[in-house]
């Protein structure tokens, strides 16, 4: 028997490709609506902050974070977390002005920034 015959294993019917193509389809649609479930959850939780953002912040310090999400996202991130975990904490008082928020953003950027020494070797 060649490779080429009819009768080959490796085939698939018509039926068995439909089959194939359907299960495939039908994964591809739940992976759709659980990526799109997550979406929602995201921005729900995203929603939930910002509300709560809105309550403890004067303007221009939720101006700064709004801003800085765009630039530096993970920095915003870390900046809402530390000023909810201040103000709960009642280390920070609200409203939370801007140069409250400036002195938690120089923190947490000279937390994560790094100095790079760099050496020169001569021969």
């Amino acid at each position: 028997m060649s490779i080429y015959d009819a009768d080959s294993s490796d085939e698939y019917t018509d039926s068995e490709l439909e089959e194939l193509k359907r299960r495939e389809l039908e994964n591809l649609r739940r992976q759709l609506a659980q990526r799109q479930k997550e979406q929602e959850e995201r921005a729900r939780r995203e929603a939930e902050i910002m509300a709560v953002l809105r309550a403890i912040m004067e303007p221009e310090a939720l101006d700064r974070i709004t801003n800085l999400k765009l630039v530096r996202p993970e920095l915003a991130d870390a900046a809402i977390n530390a000023v909810l975990t201040l103000v709960r904490s009642g280390r920070l008082q609200t409203p939370v002005r801007d140069d409250d928020l400036k002195r938690v953003l120089i923190e947490l950027d000279s937390q994560s920034r790094r100095d790079y020494e760099i050496r020169f070797k001569r021969k």
